[in-house]
């Protein structure tokens, strides 16, 4: 399982003391409100951040790091992932999942060969709704809609998600 998560991206600058807008790729923003410390990631680089302050302004949640006192050193974050450990992020509801422990996944057919028909890269919003990102077996890339209609059990346990109709992939 993953150990850290990409919690959200850091926007533009906030104001004139350092303050920077945090969009976080769940929706929620509660359990980023409490974080005391981030790693921020840009390519391959990655720091540790103290967070002086967080606060809501209308819809976003703002963040004010420790040594960025000015609006064009927040912006050098711009575009930053917020990087936690696995117990730092919001908690999961009954059937819920990260969406990087679904990452790498094998798509199962459902009938009785139960045969491996590729792997899941990645979830990604869709216009109505999220997506499962699939690699086939014979290298194809594929979106599926990722509702109850099309996708079965799931196992991070046992690495498995159940494709149930497997002509979606037509």
């Amino acid at each position: 399982m993953t150990k850290t998560f990409c919690l959200a991206v850091l926007g533009p600058p906030f104001g004139l003391k350092g303050y920077i807008k945090v969009r976080s790729l769940s929706g929620e923003n509660d359990h980023l409100k409490a974080l005391k410390s981030v790693c921020l990631k840009q390519g391959e680089n990655e720091k540790v951040f103290i967070i002086e302050d967080s606060t809501f302004s209308g819809e976003f949640l703002l963040m004010k790091f420790q040594g960025i006192d000015s609006p064009e050193a927040a912006n050098e974050l711009k575009g930053s992932r917020l990087m936690v450990n696995r117990s730092e992020a919001a908690p999961l509801k009954e059937g819920e999942f990260y969406v990087e422990d679904l990452k790498g996944l094998a798509i199962i057919d459902n009938s009785e060969s139960g045969e491996v028909l590729g792997h899941i890269i990645d979830i990604v919003e869709g216009g109505g709704g999220e997506l499962a990102e699939l690699r086939l077996l014979t290298g194809e890339i594929k979106l599926v809609p990722f509702r109850k209609e099309f996708i079965g059990d799931i196992n991070i346990e046992d690495g498995k998600l159940i494709l149930l109709e497997k002509w979606i992939l037509e």
